[in-house]
């Protein structure tokens, strides 16, 4: 069995933002926990296709706005998770 590679310290944040947002997508009504886990899936994917792996400031630019959506969603009072389309 091959090992795995070792996580970089921006990788091990990454995940733990990504498991992050599913524990708390199972907190919301069930509807909105499979948008909220389609949104996140693709926000993710698309990130790591599109963003230079070298470009750390803005890897730490989209964590930090992460944690900020995750906080946010934490909140009982929220119900779902919006998203925006930016034009490139």
């Amino acid at each position: 069995m091959a090992s795995r590679p070792k996580l970089s310290g921006i990788q091990k944040q990454a995940l733990a933002l990504y498991r992050g947002f599913l524990r708390t997508a199972r907190l919301k009504a069930p509807e909105e926990r499979r948008r909220i886990e389609s949104v996140v899936s693709a926000e993710f994917r698309g990130n790591a296709r599109d963003v230079d792996r070298r470009n750390f400031v803005y890897i730490e630019y989209l964590l930090r706005r992460g944690k900020r959506q995750l906080e946010q969603l934490r909140n009982p009072d929220v119900t779902g998770l919006a998203t925006l389309e930016a034009k490139k």
